[in-house]
C-alpha cells in the first residue's frame, strides 16, 4: 500500500478523498495546503498540515503526494504545486478509478486522475497532471499534453493532440487527427474539427429561454 499526502483542502480534494478512500492500494495519510488556507487541524478526517511544514511531518521518503486542486489559470496553479512537491522530494502518484478503462499500451503520466467511466482507447497517452472526468473518451493514439483538464463527457477523437495547459468543458469534442494548441479553452459542447492555434477560446452560446413558462409549455405539449 502506498501512503500519500494530498495537496488540497477544497472540493477537488474532497472528491478525490471520496473516490480513493476505498482503494486498497492507496492510503491517505494527510492533507496539505498553503498555511493561509489551513482552516483547522483536519480535512476529511485526516490531519491538515501547512505545505511549508509537510516534509517534516510526512517525509517524502515515506510518503508520495497527489495534487488535487482545480483548473485555475488554465491548470497553471496545479502545475506549480506539482513542481513544488517534486522540489520537496515527493513522488507524484496517479489514480485510475476501478471502472475507468485504460487498456494495455496506454501511457499515463504522474499526478493523473482518471475517474470511473472515463475511457482511454488503445495507445492513448496522457502527460503529467491530466484530469479526466467521468464519461470522457480519449481516442486511440491520441495524446493529451501535461496539465490538461477534460471535463465530464468530453471526447478526444483518434490521433488528435491536445497540447499542455488546455481545458475542455462538459461535452466538448475534438475531431480526428487535429491539434489543439497549448492554453486553449474549449467550452461546454464546443466542437473543433480543425486544428486550433495556442491561446484560443472556443465557446458555444447558451440556449435561449423559450417564450412560454414551463406550466404553459406542458399544457400545450401534452407531456406527462
Amino acid at each position: 500500500m502506498t501512503s500519500i499526502v494530498v495537496f488540497g483542502a477544497g472540493k477537488i480534494a474532497d472528491v478525490f478523498h471520496a473516490l480513493v478512500a476505498s482503494d486498497s492500494g492507496l492510503s491517505i495519510a494527510a492533507f496539505t495546503c498553503d498555511s493561509q488556507y489551513v482552516t483547522g487541524p483536519q480535512f476529511c478526517g485526516r490531519p491538515l498540515v501547512p505545505f511549508e511544514e509537510i516534509e517534516k511531518a510526512y517525509p517524502p521518503a515515506d510518503h508520495s503526494m497527489f495534487v488535487a486542486i482545480g483548473y485555475q489559470n488554465l491548470n497553471a496553479v496545479r502545475a506549480e504545486r506539482c513542481r513544488q512537491a517534486r522540489a520537496k522530494g515527493y513522488r507524484l502518484v496517479s489514480w485510475v478509478g476501478p471502472r475507468g478503462e485504460v487498456p494495455n499500451g496506454c501511457m499515463v503520466g504522474e499526478n493523473c486522475f482518471v475517474m470511473d467511466r472515463a475511457s482511454l482507447q488503445p495507445h492513448a497517452r496522457l502527460g503529467d497532471d491530466v484530469f479526466v472526468w467521468s464519461g470522457s473518451i480519449v481516442g486511440h493514439h491520441a495524446t493529451i499534453g501535461d496539465h490538461c483538464w477534460l471535463a465530464s463527457n468530453s471526447t478526444i477523437s483518434s490521433t488528435a493532440v491536445v497540447e499542455p495547459f488546455c481545458f475542455l468543458g462538459v461535452n466538448a469534442a475534438v475531431g480526428h487527427g487535429i491539434t489543439v494548441g497549448s492554453r486553449c479553452l474549449i467550452g461546454a459542447s464546443a466542437v473543433l474539427t480543425r486544428s486550433a492555434a495556442p491561446d484560443g477560446v472556443y465557446i458555444v452560446a447558451d440556449t435561449e429561454r423559450y417564450r412560454l413558462d414551463s406550466r404553459r409549455f406542458m399544457s400545450i405539449a401534452r407531456m406527462t
